[in-house]
């Protein structure tokens, strides 16, 4: 694997008494050569605004470098409205909406300041700051010590250097800045030779910048190239190209922690969406009760299973459901639901889909690929078509070298499918384990459910199934969940 190694806009550095910008000639200007070419324009409008006699820099109270140590991977959650590469991200940019959500999942809190790329502002910084208790990390292209005061004036607890914008001395100069006012540095490399300056300059806080500078592309594997040789007593942070569970628990073993802003800020749920990174694509099947169904995204849940088959201990009926989605709705924190049907006529599958607005159908009967192609095409007719079709296949508990019998028909038509146990003839609700090692299709896609409790919950998690289907194992009896063993299950799942 080769890291790439762009050239560092160097000339664009501002002195402290001095705005003027030199820059290198170039038959082809990197996007961050763009970017940082604007900051000396940028700097002196600021000072306009903010003129720096006025700046009154508070002492940090907020350790960055504290926060970032926890026992299990941290997140810094950014709050960014557009980026160079995506354009604008988040047009309903609700800055105390955003803050809010984030103050529930984050270790810190990231805010984009630069105006024209990114269309930030050094005045969200005390805006998402009042809304949170995590430190404040102001992201910006900083060149210049005003920069630097101007950020601690506004209340951030941290800032951003980038080694492929700033040579040592530069960094040393905003860094003994940065000291006066106890904010932390995150420092952002991402190459090898950025990555041996940063050792070399003692940086507490290394930032593994995952995209290249030049094109914009990402790439995992500069973390991995990178991280293990940064020596055990700094912090590390992946950046750039983080979007889902399974990419935190490939760097997890290399990694303190994660900034992501671009994925999260796309979302339309931001709540559902920290969860979903956090703790996985899970669910929680055989809901009966609102409180539960409350209590299961309070923890970190993102699906929530209501089931549609009279000879289950957990059904409900239509009318019920209406009750509890409406209940449900009413809550800030939403779970994507999902419907299981056995053996159900189309339509009806359908017309429930239209009538709670389900995420998905889980069909767990013995649906062939003419009655599935049925289903999706009702729900289509009910403009349903964004709901999602998952089927369940059976895994003998029994005879573990028996391969599941997997549809090749049916994998192309459905969105996902799901692995649950079957013994003695039943196929699901047996709160019995099959063997996870042997071998599944589509397994990374797949949904893993059967004997699933709080004690397994964290071996369950390393399988490499797209998520878990939790029902009996977290009951006090059928269709009652014990909110202890949801919230036991949910904090073995965040664990490293």
């Amino acid at each position: 694997m080769s890291i790439t190694q762009p050239s560092q806009p160097k000339s664009a550095f501002v002195e402290q008494d001095d705005l003027r910008v030199t820059v290198a000639p170039s038959t082809k200007v990197s996007v961050l050569q763009k970017i940082v070419n604007t900051k000396a324009g940028h700097i002196a409008k600021l000072k306009l605004r903010f003129p720096e006699v006025s700046l009154q820099p508070k002492i940090s109270d907020r350790s960055l470098y504290d926060a970032l140590r926890a026992p299990n991977a941290s997140y810094i959650f950014e709050c960014k409205k557009a980026s160079p590469s995506k354009g604008l991200i988040r047009e309903n940019f609700d800055l105390t909406s955003i803050a809010n959500t984030y103050s529930q999942y984050a270790s810190g809190i990231s805010v984009l300041t630069d105006e024209q790329f990114f269309q930030g502002s050094f005045d969200y910084l005390p805006i998402v700051r009042a809304n949170v208790s995590q430190p404040i990390l102001c992201k910006d292209f900083f060149i210049h010590p005003y920069q630097v005061k101007l950020a601690a004036h506004q209340g951030a607890d941290a800032i951003l250097l980038m080694l492929s914008v700033l040579d040592d001395r530069q960094y040393r100069l905003l860094a003994a800045e940065a000291a006066r006012y106890k904010l932390d540095i995150l420092t952002e490399v991402s190459n090898q030779e950025e990555l041996d300056r940063a050792i070399a300059l003692n940086a507490a806080i290394i930032g593994i910048n995952n995209r290249n500078l030049r094109d914009l592309s990402t790439d995992l594997a500069t973390t991995e190239v990178l991280a293990p040789q940064i020596p055990a007593d700094r912090v590390i942070i992946s950046e750039s190209g983080i979007y889902n569970q399974q990419q935190v628990r490939r760097l997890n073993p290399l990694v303190h922690g994660y900034l992501v802003g671009s994925s999260l800020m796309a979302q339309n749920d931001l709540d559902l969406a920290c969860r979903q990174l956090i703790y996985g694509s899970n669910k929680v099947c055989g809901l009966t009760q609102a409180k539960d169904m409350q209590a299961v995204a309070k923890a970190g849940g993102v699906f929530g299973g209501l089931i549609f088959y009279p000879p289950s201990k957990r059904s409900v009926t239509l009318e019920q459901a209406k009750v509890l989605v409406q209940a449900h709705r009413a809550q800030e924190q939403q779970l994507n639901l999902v419907g299981v049907f056995v053996n159900e006529q189309p339509q009806t599958i359908a017309e429930t889909a239209q009538e709670l607005g389900l995420y998905a159908v889980q069909l767990h009967g013995k649906e062939n690929s003419l009655q599935v192609s049925a289903i999706k095409h009702a729900l289509i007719q009910a403009n349903c078509g964004d709901c999602q079709v998952w089927k369940a296949v059976a895994v003998e508990v029994e005879s573990p070298s028996t391969q599941p019998l997997v549809d090749s028909e049916i994998v192309k038509l459905v969105d996902r499918i799901l692995y649950d146990s079957k013994s003695a003839g039943q196929f699901g609700g047996t709160g019995i384990q099959f063997d996870w090692q042997q071998e599944l299709p589509e397994k990374q896609h797949a949904m893993l459910a059967g004997g699933l409790d709080p004690h397994n919950a964290y071996q369950a998690k390393q399988q490499g199934f797209f998520g878990l289907d939790f029902n009996s194992g977290l009951e006090s009896a059928p269709g009652v969940k014990q909110h202890d063993q949801i919230q036991r299950t949910f904090a073995e799942l965040r664990k490293n």
